[in-house]
């Protein structure tokens, strides 16, 4: 591999997925300015909409998160084009 193209700042960082509550540590790079504390060591964190404690393709269960009203936006958007 080619010498100093990877960076050099890992640390452990505290992902957050939101629909859920689930919290994992995991060395990153990313940049952030929330931390969270965990077991008593303060963290950065990184909140997700989604990852694999709730994606149903790894919990075998269809669920429907809508955070932003994307069904409902599409729906209204494009009811002119229904066909009767």
């Amino acid at each position: 591999m080619k010498k100093g193209i990877h960076p050099e700042n890992y640390r452990m960082v505290a992902f957050k997925d939101m629909s859920n509550e689930d919290v994992f540590l995991t060395r990153s790079t990313v940049d952030t300015k929330e931390t969270l504390e965990v077991d008593g060591v303060e963290y950065p964190l990184v909140k997700l909409e989604i990852s694999r404690t709730s994606h149903p393709f790894y919990t075998g269960k269809s669920k429907l998160i809508d955070a932003a009203g994307r069904i409902d936006k599409f729906k209204t958007k494009y009811a002119k084009f229904k066909k009767n």
